[in-house]
């Protein structure tokens, strides 16, 4: 992908969420909600500090991730949607 994303952002692709209940209900795409959690595909080279010295980002491209329902704005690469966030909209990687 020929996108890198400036300073502290992150370009992530959601990971999709289970099409069927625990008890076999298969859930429609219009009652779906959006996942929270995600795979980070590419990192910027981090924000400047008061100094001017850079400040290297927590996360790197595969990490595993989980996200605020309303961080990122949207975007669409190679008709891939993806999303585009701030690291500190990140809240935790997953193991």
């Amino acid at each position: 992908m020929a996108f890198t994303p400036l300073h502290d952002r992150v370009l992530v692709r959601r990971v999709e969420s289970d099409e069927k209940t625990k008890g076999g209900l298969i859930i429609p795409d219009s009652a779906k909600e959006k996942p929270q959690e995600g795979e980070i595909v590419a990192v910027g080279s981090g924000a400047r500090d008061d100094d001017g010295d850079r400040i290297a980002l927590d996360v790197k491209a595969g990490d595993k991730i989980l996200f605020g329902k309303w961080s990122g704005t949207e975007i669409t690469l190679d008709g891939e949607e993806l999303l585009i966030m701030k690291e500190s909209d990140i809240l935790g990687v997953l193991a």
